[in-house]
C-alpha cells in the first residue's frame, strides 16, 4: 500500500470526494437518499464537491454556492449525519495523514452539525428555513 499523506493537491481532494462518494452510494442507508436526490447528475455533483473541498482545504477558491438550501429538504436524521461522517472519516483515515486530513474531519463535523440543525428548524417550523 501506499505511503499516506496529506490533502495537498486537487488530485488528493478529486481521490477523497470519488472514494467517501463511492461509499455513500453503496451504503444502504445514505445511498437512496442521495441518488433520490441526484439521480442523474453524478457527474455535476463530483465536480461541486471537487471545487467546494479544494477550496476549503487548499485555499482555492473554486467554488461559490450556497449549500443550505439545497439540503433542508432532505429526509434525513441524526442516524443519517452519524453514517455520513462516519464514512467520512474512515474514508480520511484509509487515505491520508496530516494537518488537511484533520482539518478536513473537523470541517465535516461542522457542517454535518450546521446541516443537521437547519434541517431540524426547517421540519419543526412549517417549512421555513433558516438560512
Amino acid at each position: 500500500m501506499t505511503e499516506k499523506h496529506d490533502i495537498l493537491t486537487l488530485d488528493d481532494v478529486k481521490l477523497l470526494v470519488d472514494t467517501f462518494y463511492t461509499r455513500v452510494r453503496a451504503d444502504e442507508l445514505l445511498g437512496p437518499v442521495f441518488d433520490e436526490r441526484i439521480q442523474d447528475r453524478w457527474p455535476i455533483h463530483l465536480d461541486i464537491m471537487y471545487r467546494f473541498w479544494q477550496t476549503v482545504l487548499l485555499g482555492e477558491l473554486t467554488y461559490q454556492g450556497a449549500p443550505g438550501q439545497k439540503h433542508i429538504t432532505l429526509p434525513v436524521g441524526a442516524e443519517h449525519f452519524e453514517r455520513w461522517l462516519l464514512i467520512f472519516f474512515t474514508t480520511i483515515d484509509e487515505l491520508f495523514e496530516g494537518e488537511k486530513a484533520a482539518e478536513a474531519k473537523w470541517r465535516a463535523e461542522k457542517m454535518a452539525d450546521m446541516f443537521a440543525s437547519k434541517i431540524e428548524y426547517y421540519k419543526k417550523n412549517q417549512h421555513r428555513a433558516i438560512l
